[in-house]
């Protein structure tokens, strides 16, 4: 029993010493150019959607989260924040999306792999480095019409996103951020 805790004390210390070393030595590149080592890859995310997981439980979604009125309200986010990056139907992503590692993804299915609370919890805490910023500064009801927006991506076109865009903008278009009105984006 001795000879097993022993073996377990230096396997654990030669894993803190090679991790040791590949940190404070530099030798892991971050560079946004390089793609993470495989076994990296694989624990952020196993990490991260076990975290998603674990902190959206118990978040309901509104009884409400089909409704034009939130579906148009999350357009107008969306054509705003989200788009430059995740692009939206009909709409590409911009350069700079190009160069994040890793590269956001295409939404068109998110709702398909997440809860409605799980994407809720993701847009108001964002993912740490990964270029997803927190939303935690907009009100529960504009992350819940995200959300609802996010869960009509798999059946729309084109021509369904340039009408809830333009829907937004005929409705005022904005949403509060930081105290400032922020305009709707031209369909």
């Amino acid at each position: 029993m001795t000879r097993l805790i022993w073996g377990f004390a230096g396997i654990l210390l030669f894993g803190i010493g090679v991790g040791a070393t590949v940190a404070f030595g530099g030798l892991y590149d971050v560079g946004a150019t390089s793609p993470h080592w495989r076994l990296t890859y694989r624990v952020l995310e196993t990490a991260r959607l076990h975290s998603i997981r674990h902190h959206a439980e118990g978040i309901t979604a509104p009884v409400d989260l089909e409704t034009q009125a939130r579906l148009v309200g999350g357009a107008s986010h969306f054509s705003m924040h989200c788009a430059s990056c995740h692009s939206a139907p009909g709409v590409e992503a911009e350069d700079m999306a190009e160069g994040m590692y890793p590269k956001p993804p295409v939404l068109k299915d998110v709702a398909q792999r997440y809860t409605p609370g799980e994407l809720f919890w993701i847009l108001k805490h964002g993912i740490k480095m990964s270029g997803m910023p927190s939303w935690a500064d907009h009100g529960d009801d504009d992350l819940w019409n995200i959300v609802a927006f996010l869960g009509s991506l798999p059946g729309m076109n084109s021509s369904d996103y340039q009408a809830l865009v333009a829907q937004a903008g005929a409705a005022g278009g904005h949403h509060t951020h930081h105290d400032m009105d922020m305009p709707m984006p031209r369909p």
